[in-house]
């Protein structure tokens, strides 16, 4: 797959974003820890001020890092290659950048369109109006019948948190009819999918998650066109959700070796869910790969590949499901994703806390489900760590 540049997409992860190094003679990303800049030049510093408070993405001078700063660029600017968008803009946190994305919306209109699943805390900031925004939930064949005058936006996870559900983006943008469509993608990564291919208008990634890939970063990242990037940077620099110039430094580092990660978690989670679909302490397993989730099929045809997220339900519930993650030892039982090493958490009980009781029920997140991601480890390793959790649940339940 060629990229914006006709260079393939594992060429541009290594290459991306580096443009300048030649000219600074250097062959390492630099790492500039700068809050401020020195300002020789007033009429120069003025004209940088007022450029970069108006989203505009440099100037002569950076003045501030809340305002701009090289080493976050560079890996904004090699997200952008990757997703195949003009532009991307980076924020300190995955729910910064959603918090942007909805605030730059609100100046178009104050009504969003959201389909359900999505990240919890997502979902409780779209639910709660706390942005000012209000948000009526949809199916995806509701849209076009929604959209209003005033709707601004129509939000969508694909693969969905934490069912795996995918949605046809292209159906929704059709839908949308001219109402720009935010996919989280980050479950697929750019590895697997680019929803703007799609038609879609912004692409957010929680990079904290496989972007980051090492659990030592918490960032988010839109990728978008010009005008949105402009906008998204106008509310960065008003609001203070700067991404920290050492997290895009590791993030930038981390982007040549996207592709491996992705695909070996991937080849291992495809061993992994057939596996745990024939162990009898499981009821089901949701994971594209075995076409257990809706419209598993855009698997092969809007993705790349199934991906390396699943969900099981256990056979007795909170109780089974508690009973695995207490007795793992090489997976680690904690929320998040992502990560070069596996990890298991409960959604009922974590990352979907925030979202009431009835609406966790309707989006099949129950208290018997288990979400995993998993890493690169030996998929041998992994499993029998996995099987020696499931048959202590089931004879914890026995008992």
């Amino acid at each position: 797959m060629r990229g914006i540049d006709g260079l393939h997409q594992d060429t541009l992860a290594v290459h991306a974003g580096r443009e300048d190094f030649a000219e600074l003679g250097v062959h390492a990303p630099p790492l500039d820890l700068s809050t401020t800049y020195p300002v020789r030049n007033l009429d120069v510093g003025t004209a940088s001020f007022d450029a970069l408070v108006g989203g505009e993405a440099a100037a002569a001078n950076p003045i501030y890092a809340r305002l701009h700063n090289p080493t976050v660029a560079r890996f904004e600017a090699a997200l952008a290659k990757l997703e195949g968008t003009t532009d991307a803009v980076a924020f300190g946190s995955g729910m910064a950048a959603m918090s942007a994305c909805l605030l730059a919306a609100g100046q178009r209109g104050k009504h969003v369109l959201a389909v359900r699943p999505l990240y919890g805390t997502n979902d409780h900031l779209l639910a709660s109006g706390l942005l000012g925004i209000t948000t009526r939930w949809v199916e995806p064949d509701g849209i076009a019948a929604a959209i209003d005058a005033d709707t601004a936006l129509v939000v969508i996870e694909t693969p969905a948190n934490p069912t795996l559900d995918l949605i046809d983006i292209a159906a929704v943008v059709r839908a949308a009819r001219g109402v720009p469509v935010l996919v989280d993608s980050t479950f697929a990564t750019p590895v697997l999918q680019q929803p703007v291919d799609f038609g879609a208008t912004l692409v957010l990634h929680s990079a904290t998650k496989f972007l980051g890939g090492h659990g030592d970063v918490i960032a988010g990242v839109v990728a978008c066109n010009a005008e949105w990037a402009k906008a998204l940077r106008q509310v960065r620099a008003a609001t203070g959700g700067l991404l920290h110039p050492l997290g895009a430094y590791l993030l930038h580092r981390g982007l040549p070796t996207l592709g491996l990660r992705v695909l070996k978690a991937q080849e291992n989670a495809q061993r992994i869910a057939e596996r745990l679909a024939r162990h009898p302490a499981v009821a089901k397993v949701c994971y594209p790969g075995l076409g257990t989730v809706a419209n598993a099929a855009l698997a092969s045809t809007q993705m790349r590949g199934p991906g390396s997220l699943m969900a099981f339900e256990m056979h007795g519930g909170h109780a089974a499901a508690a009973a695995v993650m207490a007795a793992v030892r090489l997976a680690t039982p904690a929320v998040s994703l992502g990560s070069v090493d596996t990890l298991i958490q409960h959604p009922a009980g974590l990352t979907h806390r925030v979202v009431d009781a009835d609406t966790q029920r309707r989006c099949g997140i129950t208290p018997g489900l288990l979400r995993l991601s998993v890493g690169i480890e030996h998929a041998d390793d992994l499993w029998a760590d996995l099987a020696q959790a499931l048959d202590a649940a089931r004879q914890a339940k026995a008992a």
